[in-house]
């Protein structure tokens, strides 16, 4: 009989961290359930994640490279005079 009380305070300790851990879920999902209501209100319907992007080819973010098309433009130019 002497080994029930500790099991007994085993089952305790573990019921009282099971309620903690429910408390600080409960805790998280009111923070997150509150959170929308504070972030700035977006305008529009655009996503701010592709705020901006323009569809076709994009510049080069080095800078190094000649826009689309004009790579052709100075290679027939390189050629010399076109005979007519």
């Amino acid at each position: 009989m002497a080994n029930h009380p500790k099991v007994s305070a085993q089952k305790r300790a573990r019921e009282r961290a099971r309620q903690e851990r429910q408390k600080e879920k409960l805790a998280r999902r009111e923070e997150a359930r509150d959170r929308p209501k504070s972030a700035a209100p977006r305008m529009g319907n655009e996503d701010p994640d592709i705020a901006g992007i323009v569809p076709g080819p994009q510049a080069s973010p080095w800078g190094d490279d000649a826009p689309w098309g004009e790579e052709a433009e100075d290679a027939d130019d390189s050629a010399g005079p076109k005979a007519d």
